[in-house]
């Protein structure tokens, strides 16, 4: 910012770059800070779908067939479960992210993105689902992968 000042002279005045801090973030390193950044977009992705899923969504229900699943009220039960799964694996991430819980959320988001093209959708349908197993995974190299199987589950 520039001040113009009596007598002609010019003042230049920095102010330090502002950093929205919302007063929840304040001192956090940037680590922890993405790390919240990645659990919340975790939990929402699967939070989000668990809604579509418990409720039954149409085309979803539909894709059971592929599978030779072809009885809408098998599908919809499965898809009900798969539904609590995931409303599951929200709760979980969010609030104590376990490294075998984001494997496995890694694992079903390449999957479902998958999902779309073997059930005849467009490959960008698949692509632009990159980050429903990009942020998982993202998480789980953040937190850093275990060194043993008990780490899997701590």
């Amino acid at each position: 910012m520039v001040v113009r000042k009596a007598g002609g002279l010019v003042a230049r005045v920095r102010f330090p770059a502002p950093r929205p801090t919302f007063g929840i973030i304040e001192g956090m390193d940037n680590n922890k800070l993405v790390t919240w950044v990645l659990r919340v977009a975790v939990a929402g992705e699967f939070f989000g779908h668990s809604v579509f899923a418990l409720q039954g969504k149409k085309a979803w229900v539909e894709w059971f067939s592929i599978f030779g699943i072809s009885d809408p009220g098998v599908a919809t039960r499965l898809l009900f479960l798969v539904g609590l799964l995931d409303l599951t694996v929200a709760l979980v991430v969010l609030v104590r992210p376990i490294r075998g819980v984001l494997l496995w959320a890694t694992f079903w988001g390449f999957w479902t993105a998958l999902m779309r093209p073997i059930a005849g959708e467009p490959v960008w349908d698949f692509v632009e689902r990159w980050a429903n197993w990009g942020a998982p995974l993202a998480l789980l190299l953040l937190i850093g992968w275990p060194k043993n199987w008990r780490e899997w589950l701590g």
